[in-house]
């Protein structure tokens, strides 16, 4: 089904698609391709909002697809072919972060093709914006499968090389309660990206082993004692490069163990973020208030800083390639 949801400044309207299949029903916007809601078996299971406004005012990435490049890099500044570019400095005037001001997450997608269970959608990047050299074509397919998953299939050309790394930024909350503390979460990690102050990685690639951030056996998200200046806004390590396959990344289960989320991907990093910065002045999905701890993410992706580290995942997307990404949310 498709609805009109609201209408933008520029007086572009804004689309909304519904989904459903099995026990999964999704509601997608055209705006920033945004999974405004997820219900497994009735129950939402994400952060969003009813109306359009609180997106535009308010939203940290609730739901959006984050690009042309997720998460941070430093300075704004890279080199591409001897080459050196100035992108958005949108992350406290000192960084670049989600793709700028004006990235992937706050455009309005072109809707493609719909049917009962999925939808396509598509956006044109020009050369320069946000700093970035060449024109990419993006495309994101949602789709709801027969086995209870929501999957995600990015794909992208460019005509010029560029880093394309493109993440789905959902804000999961599996009981509905009023923070995520209890859930349990396991992710596939060895390791993970110490970050500075700024949030950006120092290069260093750590053992999780005897650190706050090993979830390999699961652990519960509320801080033990003595981790209570811990932050969860990291990066952990699946693999080096990009798998041909989906692969398992990270499990979510609800303090009462109840629901079930399994991250399955082809990407080999996995961001988490815990949202103890969160503190939304509007209400939420019916009527819901969302303050620290309300959700988390767990951003499948390349390694953040990427075009800055060279012994981090390649994030560059030449003219010749196909830029191909593969998430799967996995429900139980």
């Amino acid at each position: 089904m498709i609805s009109e949801f609201g209408t933008l400044p520029d007086g572009a309207p804004v689309r909304e698609v519904t989904l459903k299949k099995g026990q999964l029903e999704a509601s997608v916007l055209t705006f920033g391709a945004i999974i405004r809601d997820l219900k497994v078996d009735g129950q939402s299971v994400v952060l969003g909002f009813e109306n359009l406004q609180s997106y535009l005012d308010h939203s940290p990435y609730f739901g959006a697809v984050a690009g042309r490049c997720a998460n941070r890099i430093a300075g704004g500044r890279m080199a591409i072919d001897g080459t050196a570019y100035q992108l958005d400095l949108n992350d406290g005037g000192q960084n670049h972060l989600h793709g700028g001001a004006s990235g992937f997450s706050s455009r309005n997608w072109q809707l493609e093709q719909s049917d009962k269970a999925s939808v396509l959608l598509k956006l044109v990047s020009e050369g320069g914006e946000m700093g970035y050299p060449g024109c990419v074509e993006a495309l994101v397919r949602y789709t709801l499968t027969g086995t209870g998953a929501l999957r995600v299939k990015f794909t992208a050309t460019t005509d010029m090389t560029t880093p394309v790394n493109l993440t789905q930024h959902s804000y999961f909350n599996l009981d509905g309660g009023p923070d995520v503390l209890g859930h349990s979460l396991e992710v596939a990690a060895e390791n993970y990206l110490p970050v500075d102050d700024a949030l950006i990685p120092t290069g260093e690639v750590r053992r999780v082993e005897w650190t706050p951030y090993d979830f390999r056996d699961g652990r519960r998200l509320k801080r033990r004692s003595g981790e209570e200046d811990v932050v969860y806004d990291h990066n952990f390590c699946l693999a080096n490069e990009p798998r041909q396959g989906v692969e398992f990344a990270a499990a979510l289960e609800d303090k009462d163990g109840e629901r079930r989320m399994e991250v399955w991907t082809t990407e080999p990093g996995l961001q988490l973020y815990d949202a103890a910065r969160l503190d939304i002045p509007v209400p939420g999905l019916g009527g819901k208030s969302y303050g620290a701890h309300a959700g988390l993410c767990l951003e499948a992706q390349r390694w953040p800083d990427s075009i800055n580290r060279p012994d981090f995942t390649p994030v560059l997307l030449h003219p010749s390639e196909t830029y191909t990404h593969v998430t799967e949310f996995r429900f139980s």
